[in-house]
């Protein structure tokens, strides 16, 4: 990669418009789901993985359920991407509504 190309790849990164997503954490053997949102859909698996693994998640429930059946029983899908609001607040709120909407729609528990 030469001096220019990686200067193009470092601007282009930055200049990405990040999307926003709403996942579902599902647990086969507790037969449990876990819906919730996130800005940042590329980097949600590893970093909840990273939180279970480590036995410091803030939902304990899924902590406990991470506990008992172990990394194997556990797989994140996502259900919707969409572009965020540009402005921060009617972003939250859009992110909200959709994770809200996904949890009744699935009879799920938030994240």
């Amino acid at each position: 990669m030469t001096k220019l190309d990686r200067k193009a790849a470092i601007n282009a990164y930055k200049e990405r418009k990040p999307k926003a997503a709403i996942f579902a954490l599902r647990c086969a053997a507790a037969d449990a789901v876990w819906i919730g949102p996130t800005l940042n859909p590329d980097t949600v698996h590893n970093k909840i993985w990273f939180t279970l693994r480590q036995g410091g998640h803030p939902n304990r429930e899924l902590q406990q359920a991470w506990t008992t059946h172990g990394a194997d029983a556990f797989a994140l899908e996502t259900l919707e991407v969409f572009e965020p609001d540009e402005d921060r607040y009617l972003r939250d709120n859009q992110l909200k509504d959709r994770a809200a909407h996904w949890r009744e729609r699935l009879g799920a528990r938030p994240l």
